[in-house]
């Protein structure tokens, strides 16, 4: 599977399930059941990658803005749910998280940010094909800490300053 593939299968469950996170992961789990198991790996490979270059210190702090405030468990449902919004969004948000700002219509932090479903599809639907679990990605371990200049995502002073234009859209 190559990277147009791996953002077409995202988009397309996006598009299916109009925007609602759970509909997206059960739309993608369907999605990929059409796949032969292999595939169903490439697939989580490219996810886990993504999930990975994801973790950054300046994008948890736009998801704390975004989500007034963000836990670790919330920062990775997050970078899941950051991905769902298909490569665009995903690439704009890796590049400067402040582009958020732009690159979201809407966010409705009751509703949005929580992409923990789509995090396990490609393991349900690998799971559903074969019977067994889904074998090791042969990934490079994921970091243990996140990448960049390490902050307290809980200072609204410093998430105000850092993120302007985030802050001024979705926390005032």
């Amino acid at each position: 599977m190559d990277e147009t593939e791996f953002w077409e299968l995202i988009d397309s469950s996006r598009e299916a399930a109009e925007g609602d996170a759970e509909e997206q992961a059960d739309a993608l789990v369907e999605r990929l059941m059409q796949l032969d198991p292999e595939r169903v790996v490439d697939f989580a490979r490219h996810f886990e990658a993504r999930y990975n270059r994801a973790y950054l210190w300046e994008l948890w702090g736009a998801a704390a803005v975004l989500l007034n405030g963000a836990s670790d468990d919330v920062f990775d449902y997050f970078r899941c749910w950051l991905i769902g919004q298909g490569r665009e969004v995903f690439e704009g948000a890796v590049h400067d998280p402040d582009q958020l700002a732009e690159l979201l219509e809407d966010f409705d932090d009751e509703v949005d940010g929580d992409g923990e479903d789509l995090g396990y599809a490609a393991d349900e639907a690998y799971e559903q094909l074969t019977g067994a679990e889904t074998p090791d990605l042969g990934l490079p371990p994921p970091p243990r800490e996140p990448e960049g200049t390490p902050f307290d995502p809980e200072d609204d002073e410093a998430l105000a300053e850092r993120f302007p234009r985030l802050w001024d859209r979705f926390r005032e």
